[in-house]
């Protein structure tokens, strides 16, 4: 099997809060850890994108907005020309769009969804702050197309698609596995007063269920020691949740090789709001 890549991804990266990207490979029945790149800017991902020619990757940001929205709005209802438009608007003009959107729906409705949040417990795609989302998706999916990624479910698959000219693209949320494991316990925080010895054992606990195939994604994550030692200790679970990336995108790798034209998305899924993988 090929190389795999898990993105825990920032709209807004620094040097302080990175990009971490995740690489390892499926043998003999277990997920490979091979390393984790951290990158500072925008344009390092772009770069990072490219690097490799081929790769089944798994991104923690949205790659589509609520159908609702979208027909409220009389924005494109194609699924690429519905973000090309996106992209051409400032972060200004999406925060005030979406905003007056809200604004004119009735309290504890303000957000439209997309089918995918229920059985993922995510936050809708269009949600600005706590977590800025919307910007995610902004700054996300224009480089994700830039690449020359395929976003299956979303766009028609290239031709010729062989496995060694494909870079294949799918949105992940790493909450859905640590939600799985850990019910409503945290595991991370960027508050460093808030990184706590109680998220210190849930990162612990998590990462044994992964390694030891106690989760429903029948996948096995194998880690050296130092590996499982840095884990636990990013306090702010970015390296954690570019690990729980990774985990997904080889859930969609077993599925494609089981013949799942699209790496488990359903077949019925919205091709203009998009899936997250698995959920």
């Amino acid at each position: 099997m090929g190389l795999l890549v898990g993105c825990d991804f920032s709209s807004s990266p620094t040097s302080r809060k990175a990009i971490v990207c995740a690489r390892g490979s499926q043998a003999r029945g277990r997920l490979v850890l091979e390393g984790l790149d951290k990158l500072h800017s925008l344009e390092a991902f772009s770069q990072w994108l490219r690097k490799d020619p081929a790769w089944i990757g798994a991104f923690d940001l949205p790659f589509g907005l609520p159908r609702e929205l979208v027909v409220a709005l009389g924005w494109p209802l194609e699924w690429e020309a519905c973000m090309r438009h996106y992209a051409g608007l400032s972060r200004d003009e999406i925060r005030r769009v979406f905003a007056a959107f809200c604004d004119a729906r009735p309290a504890g409705g303000k957000f439209a969804h997309r089918a995918t949040d229920a059985p993922a417990q995510s936050s809708p795609s269009m949600k600005w702050v706590n977590p800025p989302v919307a910007f995610m998706l902004h700054a996300g999916v224009p480089r994700l197309l830039e690449a020359g990624v395929y976003l299956p479910g979303l766009q028609p698959r290239p031709v010729p698609a062989t496995e060694e000219s494909v870079r294949v693209g799918l949105e992940a949320y790493p909450g859905l596995i640590a939600r799985s494991v850990l019910g409503n316990r945290s595991y991370k925080s960027d508050d460093k007063a808030k990184q706590t010895p109680d998220r210190l054992i849930a990162r612990k606990d998590l990462l044994n269920a992964l390694e030891t195939g106690q989760t429903r994604w029948d996948v096995r994550l194998k880690l050296s020691h130092a590996q499982r030692d840095a884990l636990v200790d990013d306090a702010s679970g970015d390296s954690l949740d570019a690990v729980l990336c990774l985990f997904l995108a080889a859930w969609a790798e077993v599925q494609h090789q089981q013949g799942h034209l699209l790496y488990g998305l359903p077949q019925d899924m919205d091709p203009l709001e998009g899936w997250i993988v698995s959920a």
